[in-house]
């Protein structure tokens, strides 16, 4: 059961420490952003997407790409859309040269301009499922943190309603969906709400991490009010058979935190 647990890679460590950390410690899946040094889509030449896919063939080990969320998925304003477009294809593009199995995906957030970005991002994301059909690689689509009522931006979709656009409209077996519990600790219908509305057949990771559920912050497991004792006799009972992403705290924590999940399972 262990090996059915992976983690996001940290920024600043070249992905090839990561995959061979993770054989090292019995980890089977890693999430990477191709944003910033050492990692950024420029440093990856040919003899370096070798190394990488070696590595990934010699320790059976499996990644994927994680896009920045800073990037605005539902962005319509002209020449930055374009951009966006853009930033999103030559991911997609990365992935395929290195044999990623998956890529992950958000909608965007808005300014209260709910209906203008809802279309810019179904749109956009419609067209970059189109491309990940033809490159072989899925789409795992992230539900998004809710914000402060206050705040000045507000992620989509961040609760079940949201979440229904995208997979109402879209509908392939490229696009699936990666399942934030913390993010739905967030609102009010809860992860359990989530589950309740889309079940576990569709689900491509489910991604975890804790939070008191008032605001977004990756506390490690424990330190916050997620019952995942719970969580997984949910998940167990409706027949998730599928990988978990950690996204908190130091090696230390991934390790002993995976442990203790694997009990659960």
């Amino acid at each position: 059961m262990k090996h059915r647990f992976g983690f996001d890679a940290p920024k600043n460590r070249p992905i090839e420490e990561s995959i061979r950390w993770a054989a090292e410690n019995g980890f089977r899946y890693i999430d990477f952003q191709a944003d910033v040094p050492p990692n950024d889509i420029a440093a990856f030449d040919a003899a370096r997407v070798r190394t990488v896919r070696n590595l990934c063939e010699t320790h059976n080990i499996a990644i994927g790409i994680h896009p920045s969320s800073a990037i605005n998925n539902a962005e319509y304003v002209p020449i930055m859309a374009e951009a966006v477009d853009n930033y999103l294809y030559a991911n997609l593009e990365l992935a395929q040269r290195l044999g990623c199995g998956w890529i992950i995906g958000h909608g965007g957030y808005h300014f209260g301009d709910v209906a203008h970005r809802r279309d810019a991002a179904i749109a956009r994301i419609q067209r970059w499922v189109e491309r990940a059909e033809q490159a072989e690689i899925v789409i795992f689509f992230e539900n998004h943190n809710r914000e402060p009522e206050h705040a000045e931006i507000h992620y989509i979709p961040h609760n079940v309603a949201e979440t229904r656009w995208f997979f109402d409209e879209i509908r392939s077996p490229y696009f699936k969906w990666a399942f934030n519990v913390a993010h739905g600790h967030l609102v009010h219908e809860g992860w359990q709400g989530f589950l309740d509305a889309f079940g576990v057949e569709n689900i491509g990771q489910v991604r975890l991490n804790d939070n008191t559920g008032e605001y977004e912050i990756h506390l490690v497991p424990g330190e916050g009010t997620i019952d995942f004792v719970d969580l997984f006799a949910q998940l167990n009972s409706r027949g998730y058979a599928g990988w978990f992403s950690l996204g908190f705290g130091d090696a230390e924590d991934k390790v002993r935190i995976r442990d203790e999940f694997a009990g659960y399972l």
